[in-house]
């Protein structure tokens, strides 16, 4: 990688399944490669410009997170070591080095499961409307980025690429995966949550919230994809937390921020981004990456 960033990967001798909005992924037969390039995206448009380094930092903290949580529930890492590989990936080690992981194929499950342990985003909006979120009925009186009285599971769809998730109840996530599924899934969440929390509590770092993936294996329910990281979750400093304003980030709020104050529809194509932007960007996500992992 130079230092443009990666925007997507060439690995002409793999067999390329499919390339989210950051992640590219391979199918290796019996596994798949999950390459993570320093594309980034708000408001489920691709940004025209990576933000270099990203790729790697998003990685680890994955690991970190994957590592932590294995006495909670198992995952799809095989290696995160571009050695380890099968030979097909011997061509692109230097590339891959940093930022793949090679997983377990795992059934994923059609539902996004969302923790939140405070009121912002998609959620605040919901709680303007009616006082509930995801059908969950929240107390009265509640303000912009407060904290609950406990944290919640609000699970949502998973929406096709370039159309938003739909917050969903409890019942919709019964009726698409059973209830038993359900059940296990929502205690997982919660503890996962609980876990990190207490964590990164130690680094100065709120979670306001997260949002994990899982499949299905032969062996059971694992996570997959990535876990914990800015830009599945609300990374806020602890040490200017106040109720009542959104808040400080050290995940891509400060992007949103930034596209929200120009006139841009939130359509693709999305505007180029300054220089400073991208650094600035860059810079948050590599804070919270060097609080959390010593």
């Amino acid at each position: 990688m130079g230092p443009q960033g990666l925007m997507k990967t060439d690995c002409p001798q793999l067999k390329l399944l499919n390339r989210g909005k950051v992640r590219d992924i391979y199918d290796l037969d019996q596994y798949l490669l999950i390459v993570t390039t320093d594309r980034i995206s708000a408001f489920d448009v691709i940004m025209p410009n990576p933000i270099p380094g990203k790729g790697e930092i998003l990685t680890r903290m994955s690991v970190f997170w994957f590592r932590r949580m294995e006495n909670i529930i198992g995952n799809h890492i095989i290696s995160t070591e571009p050695s380890d590989y099968p030979e097909p990936c011997a061509p692109y080690r230097d590339m891959l080095a940093g930022r793949s992981m090679l997983v377990k194929k795992a059934r994923p499950l059609p539902v996004e499961c969302v923790v939140r342990g405070y009121l912002s985003g998609s959620a605040w909006k919901d709680y303007g409307v009616n006082k509930t979120v995801s059908g969950i009925r929240f107390p009265d009186g509640l303000k912009e980025s407060s904290k609950l009285p406990e944290a919640v599971f609000t699970p949502s769809s998973k929406a096709p690429e370039g159309r938003h998730d739909e917050p969903i109840t409890k019942e919709d996530m019964e009726k698409l995966i059973g209830e038993d599924l359900t059940a296990k899934i929502i205690e997982v969440s919660l503890a996962i949550y609980k876990k990190a929390v207490e964590i990164a509590d130690k680094a100065g770092i709120i979670i306001a919230d997260t949002k994990m993936e899982f499949g299905m294996t032969a062996g059971g329910l694992i996570l997959i994809d990535e876990l914990l990281t800015p830009d599945s979750s609300r990374f806020w400093p602890k040490d200017d937390y106040e109720e009542g304003r959104s808040q400080k980030s050290f995940d891509k709020q400060f992007l949103r921020d930034y596209l929200l104050s120009l006139n841009w529809n939130k359509k693709p194509p999305a505007p180029q981004l300054p220089d400073d932007i991208i650094h600035k960007t860059r810079e948050k996500y590599a804070e919270a990456l060097n609080r959390l992992v010593q």
